[in-house]
């Protein structure tokens, strides 16, 4: 079973979670993105270590499509995404896909 929460994005994204102990993750600068988003995306998805993938929304846009559509349809790892536009639906939506049911239907 796959225990360890890894963490792609920003520097100052990854930061907090790595004080928080997060021991995998991949910084991302802004200068670089582009050219390593995809693969570090990409590396913590396959590895069988890590069983949830944390990343900005903002960060989707950027990745190819390939790989975003990899990232939306992973289930383990899960993939998180935190801030951005994405607002309480786009995690409803993430719970729902990692658990594989509706917490917040209505009956």
């Amino acid at each position: 079973m796959s225990q360890e929460i890894g963490v792609v994005g920003s520097p100052e994204f990854t930061t907090g979670f790595r004080l928080a102990g997060v021991r995998k993750f991949a910084d991302i600068p802004d200068e670089d993105k582009e050219a390593e988003l995809d693969a570090a995306v990409r590396e913590m998805l396959e590895d069988d270590e890590v069983g949830i993938v944390v990343m900005h929304s903002d960060d989707l846009d950027d990745l190819s499509r390939n790989v975003r559509s990899d990232v939306e349809t992973s289930v383990e790892p899960v993939v998180v995404t935190l801030g951005g536009e994405g607002g309480s639906e786009g995690l409803r939506e993430q719970i729902k896909r990692a658990i594989g049911i509706d917490l917040m239907a209505e009956d």
